[in-house]
């Protein structure tokens, strides 16, 4: 047998599967692609999370597209992060081309050009279905992670939210939570202190500080009215195919602390309401997180401690979390470790740092008798990949250096009125996009202060006018009235002269 077969025998056998499965592509060796030596991933293993990592420009969105589409024709919903505004083409069919039927001759797969049902959401000042979310469903220690606040700073957090379930004030949006906790130095301060215990001027201010940073950076926007229902995100179309919901991130590259407050809040709200499934015969949800680093970059040790629980236990839901970034070393090792398919692209060494980068790189991945990896990660083309993935007892899979089918929709993105023509046929856009603004804790503390200010008020002018009456009686109770000193003089004279005329 020579290298060849043997390398063809080793993919088959190390790729096969009972279940259901989607293929991304077929083995290389030696710079050439081998027809019929499918890659194959089984459903049942994508709820065990992922990587796809790899210089810019290697082909890491068109991956991301190529997962998406195959699920959704499997009937999995999936959820994307589009940072650069690449997927929105998943929308319409592939317009072909010559050079995507000889990729394909070479795998062994036909091509189709196909369209994909999709869904354009938004938690910025973008077009689309917009996301919200309650303060109040963050919770106390959720919300404590993401202002990155210390254990004093939380316990007033945990406070102030006991305060307003106590007395039913709705914690909606960030002007609520600002409102309280100015009322609770202020005009509430006695009212929380007796009944909670104190809390520091200096720590609220603190926390004040926290809530204008990340009101800066959109919060106004996120945190609200109408809640986003994460069942919405694993709806199928009237073909039983997936919906691919795209997030448009395009202008929050520079606010971090926002998309990590959007991913933590979706992952907390799916753990908290989606049933346990187990490993069952595939995910309810796959979620891709494009450029990851932006989640990992600024999070707190405290943060990052919650994003690894939520990856180790948001699986057992049925979920699959793919994070997708240009180096493997942008995830925590803690979170690496759990990642279960890796699809690792180029890697591009110009300086010393590259090189180390690579090697770190390279030892994620098993050994393999057939690769270099070191060598070849910095010569794989553009789909190209390195893959290992879990088969179904869930074992790592041979390392396989891939040549990656092409999508089947659209490489490029939609015009400007494919995209609104889209987002305004959406059911979800008109469910979500409605401004609600009702009653909550800003509202009903602004009128608790004015009754309050009314109240000081009257008790106030009533001291003033105790205080004038008081006074003026004093004043009165002091001079003579003028007829009663008249009178009272002429008496006094009249016994004066009495006397005198009785000693005379």
């Amino acid at each position: 047998m020579n290298r060849k077969e043997a390398f063809f025998n080793q993919i088959n056998e190390g790729y096969q599967t009972k279940g259901d499965y989607i293929v991304l592509g077929s083995g290389m060796l030696d710079g050439e692609t081998i027809k019929d030596a499918f890659i194959k991933v089984p459903l049942k293993t994508l709820n065990r999370h992922g990587l796809i990592a790899g210089a810019t420009g290697t082909g890491k969105t068109k991956t991301l597209q190529v997962m998406a589409e195959n699920l959704s024709e499997k009937g999995i919903p999936s959820l994307l992060m589009d940072i650069k505004g690449d997927l929105s083409g998943l929308a319409r069919p592939s317009a072909g081309h010559p050079k995507i039927d000889e990729r394909h001759a070479a795998i062994g797969l036909p091509f189709e050009a196909k369209k994909f049902p999709v869904e354009v959401l938004t938690i910025s000042e973008q077009d689309g279905v917009r996301l919200r979310a309650t303060v109040s469903e963050f919770g106390p220690v959720l919300l404590s992670r993401i202002l990155d606040l210390s254990e004093a700073q939380s316990g007033i957090v945990s406070i102030i939210f006991k305060y307003c379930d106590d007395n039913k004030l709705p914690l909606l949006d960030l002007n609520d939570f600002r409102k309280v906790l100015q009322y609770a130095t202020e005009e509430g301060k006695e009212e929380i202190q007796s009944e909670y215990g104190l809390i520091s001027t200096a720590s609220t201010g603190a926390i004040l500080r926290k809530i204008v940073e990340l009101d800066q950076q959109g919060g106004d926007l996120f945190f609200g009215e109408r809640s986003f229902e994460v069942q919405d995100l694993v709806r199928k179309d009237d073909e039983g195919r997936g919906i691919i919901s795209v997030l448009r991130l395009t202008d929050i590259q520079d606010k971090p602390q926002l998309f990590s407050t959007f991913m933590l809040q979706s992952l907390a709200e799916i753990y908290a309401t989606f049933p346990e499934q187990g490993d069952s015969g595939k995910p309810e949800l796959v979620i891709f997180i494009d450029e990851a680093h932006l989640i990992f970059k600024e999070a707190s040790k405290a943060l990052l401690s919650q994003i690894e629980s939520i990856v180790k236990l948001i699986r057992s839901k049925g979920i699959g979390l793919f994070f997708v970034t240009q180096n493997p070393n942008d995830v925590p090792d803690d979170v690496l470790g759990q990642l279960g398919l890796k699809v690792q692209h180029a890697l591009r060494a110009f300086t010393a740092k590259d090189r180390k980068a690579i090697k770190l790189a390279a030892e994620n991945y098993p050994s393999s008798e057939f690769y270099d990896v070191d060598e070849v990660l910095t010569k794989m083309g553009i789909g190209e990949a390195f893959i290992s993935a879990l088969n179904e007892k869930g074992i790592p899979t041979p390392l396989a250096c891939t040549m990656l089918r092409a999508p089947m929709s659209r490489m490029d993105i939609l015009t400007e009125k494919e995209l609104n023509d889209l987002i305004k046929s959406s059911r979800l856009y008109y469910k979500y996009n409605e401004t609600i603004d009702r009653e909550s804790a800003y509202e009903i503390l602004t009128d608790k202060i004015e009754k309050i200010n009314k109240k000081e008020a009257v008790e106030e002018r009533k001291k003033e006018i105790q205080k004038t009456t008081k006074s003026s009686s004093k004043t009165r109770s002091t001079r003579m009235n003028p007829i009663l000193k008249v009178v009272t003089s002429a008496t006094f004279i009249r016994g004066v002269l009495g006397i005198l005329k009785r000693v005379i």
